[in-house]
């Protein structure tokens, strides 16, 4: 193998777990913020547990936050909650920060 192929295959590795990172800290941040926004909708215990899963699964709609943002943001409208879409998109943003770290220390 050349220093070439090493180099290319380092790359490539570096790629797969940067993205697995990535997806794991995006998937940790959509439970947070299902957790902050069940406890906005009144959610406690096990009902506040599978709405965050409910979040997490919304991200899998299409590429990209909007289709969680929209969950939130329609459940919130659904319920009277008082949060506007800043106020939302900045949580998400805050809770992104947090999963990483999180995501970090796990190793």
């Amino acid at each position: 193998m050349s220093t070439f192929d090493k180099r290319e295959q380092g790359f490539e590795n570096k790629f797969a777990h940067d993205e697995e990172l990535r997806f794991k800290a995006t998937a940790r941040r959509n439970k947070l913020l299902g957790l902050w926004a069940a406890e906005l909708l009144g959610h406690e215990g096990e009902k506040a547990e599978d709405y965050a899963k409910e979040v997490v699964r919304a991200d899998f709609e299409e590429p990209g936050d909007e289709d969680v943002f929209r969950k939130i943001r329609a459940d919130f409208d659904a319920k009277n909650v008082d949060q506007s879409d800043h106020q939302i998109r900045r949580t998400m943003d805050e809770l992104m920060h947090t999963a990483i770290a999180q995501v970090q220390e796990k190793g």
